[in-house]
This record gives structure tokens, C-alpha cells and sequence, in this order.
């Protein structure tokens, strides 16, 4: 979660002008290969997510260059706390925002999350270093490694809906990034790095493999709201697996059970 609130405003993207109120930005879209990207990524294809580029972020800023840990066993899910009411075209602006905090309020290497999701449904890649890639990224202490964090655009507390292209969004990122044999409605052994999480440094916690930041932190996100559709997003997940393996688009592998240190 990403505690500083932005007031909005009446700032706008350009880009807004020209485009429908909850519309998606379909020119600065980056079409999955023909091919579905691998790397071990998952069994799923990738879906269609906006690159750095396409929301403009400021490479000049970005401290490191990535790091990279191994196959993705876990998928936590936050969301960034801010207001609910903008316009889809207004995302990169947000992100920005998002990438400027994280680096030079909180002085990290680059943005924390390697995916964000806006309340259309339009993925964008987050942390560089190749969205098909196992990036390390700081969206979750003490078990940044192995694990992607995704954060949505808004604040999902109780009694706030979350849009069904946001748990379809969700659901199709775990469903391609997790480790072939990762079950998405499973239970997943990860070592804490970082006592200032829920465990102590050393501690192995069980988990789910998709989980909230609320799991292993002391915090509400990713909300009420957004935490209570989790189950549907596991089970959306694994059913994208399994009709990717019916359909042959398959990734095969076994599961690495090796932890990895992180921040």
C-alpha cells in the first residue's frame, strides 16, 4: 500500500481529452507476443499490458538496475490508497506519481510494484527489468523474492466495489507469472527476510499463493473490499491455467522450493 494520498484535482492527461471516461488508452497498449513469453513465467499467456514507455515513466530517476530472484511462487495484491474516482486515461499520470514517491520520498531503486492495474482493467508494467522476467521488487517486506506484487489504482476499503475487469486483471497476471505446478488456489512456504513484517526474520510463514499485503504486513491493504474477492481471483487463476493446458498453451515444469533473500 502506498500510505501518501495525492489530491487529484483537476489535473488530467492530455491524453484524457481524447478519450471516453473509463475508457482503456488503446494506442499506448503493448500487444503480447505472438508467441506467448516464457521464462518459466506460467501456464497462462501473457496478457496485454502498457509498457514503461506507454505510461511515460522516468527512467532518468531509477536508481539500480533490476535484480533479479527466481520463478514466481506467490502473488500479493495491494492497492495504492488513493481516490477511486478518475478517469482510465488519467493512469500513467498516476503511476508517475506512484514511481516519484517510491523513489525519492522513499528513496527505493525504482517503483515498488511490479504491475499496477487501473479500475479498467488495464494492466501496465511496474518495476523494470522485463515484465516476462522474475524481477525483484519492494512491494512486500520481507518476501519480495519469489513473489510479484500487483497494486491497483484506488482504495478498496469496505463497502467499495471492485470492478469485475480489475479481478479478471488480477487473476490473468497470477495466472501467467506464477511457476508451472503452482496451483493459484494453493498454500505456498516463504521465508521472511525482514523482521518488520507479520514474521520474524527466518520465520517460515504459510501462505497463500495469492495473498493480501495484510498477510505478512501490519496494514489494511489491498482493503476490505479487494481482500474479500481474493477467492474469486484464485479460482479465476486456475482456470485460465487449466484451459491454457487444454488448449496446449501449456508451460510445463516443476516447482522450486528454494528461499531466496530479498530486502
Amino acid at each position: 500500500m502506498w500510505p501518501h494520498r495525492i489530491w487529484l484535482g483537476a489535473a488530467v492527461l492530455p491524453l484524457a481529452l481524447l478519450v471516453p471516461r473509463d475508457a482503456p488508452v488503446p494506442h499506448i497498449l503493448a500487444e503480447p507476443p505472438a508467441a506467448p513469453a516464457r521464462d518459466r513465467a506460467g501456464a497462462a499467456p501473457q496478457p496485454v499490458i502498457v509498457t514503461r514507455a506507454g505510461w511515460h515513466a522516468d527512467e532518468a530517476i531509477v536508481r539500480e538496475h533490476a535484480v533479479y530472484t527466481g520463478a514466481v511462487r506467490a502473488v500479493f495484491v495491494h492497492h495504492t490508497g488513493e481516490t477511486n474516482d478518475y478517469d482510465c486515461a488519467e493512469a500513467p499520470e498516476l503511476i508517475r506519481r506512484v514511481e516519484e514517491a517510491h523513489i525519492r520520498d522513499r528513496g527505493w531503486d525504482d517503483i515498488g510494484y511490479n504491475f499496477l492495474v487501473d479500475r479498467c482493467g488495464t494492466i501496465y508494467e511496474g518495476r523494470a527489468g522485463g515484465v516476462a522476467r522474475s524481477v525483484r521488487g519492494a512491494h512486500t517486506t520481507g518476501f519480495n523474492a519469489d513473489s510479484v506484487g500487483i497494486a491497483v489504482l484506488g482504495d478498496y476499503y469496505d463497502g467499495e466495489k471492485v470492478p469485475a475487469p480489475v479481478v479478471r486483471a488480477l487473476a490473468s497476471i497470477a495466472a501467467w507469472k506464477l511457476l508451472p505446478g503452482v496451483d493459484p488456489r494453493g498454500k505456498v512456504r516463504l521465508r521472511s527476510t525482514n523482521d518488520a513484517s507479520r514474521y520474524p526474520k527466518g520465520e517460515v510463514a504459510v501462505l497463500n499463493v495469492i495473498s493480501g499485503h495484510r498477510d505478512t504486513y501490519r496494514t489494511s491493504c489491498p482493503g476490505q473490499a479487494l481482500y474479500d474477492e481474493l477467492p474469486e481471483i484464485r479460482t479465476m487463476a486456475a482456470a485460465m491455467r487449466a484451459a491454457a493446458e487444454r488448449d496446449g498453451d501449456a508451460d510445463t515444469g516443476d516447482a522450486d522450493t528454494e528461499d531466496a533473500s530479498t530486502y
